[in-house]
């Protein structure tokens, strides 16, 4: 009986809350910040930075992946002695 209750007043409060959030944000000016300014292209820039990253490192460092033996492997001769 008491957990329905507790369940109700935490959920009425929560809306209670966002509600209020929301109406004091709708009543104050919003002035662009950092984020707004340069968030997008600070997100663009590292992704380019990583995309390049991880091509040069690739392609030009000279990692040997191996990630197939097929066409390199060749079966010995079958020895019947």
């Amino acid at each position: 009986m008491m957990f329905p209750l507790a369940r109700n007043a935490l959920r009425s409060f929560k809306i209670r809350s966002i509600q209020q959030i929301r109406a004091r944000q709708s009543h104050k000016k919003h002035s662009p910040d950092f984020h707004d300014k340069y968030g997008n292209a600070l997100l663009a820039s590292g992704i380019t930075f990583c995309v390049v990253a991880w091509i040069f490192a690739a392609t030009q460092i000279g990692i040997k992946w191996n990630l197939s033996p097929v066409g390199r492997v060749t079966p010995k001769e079958w020895n019947d002695d």
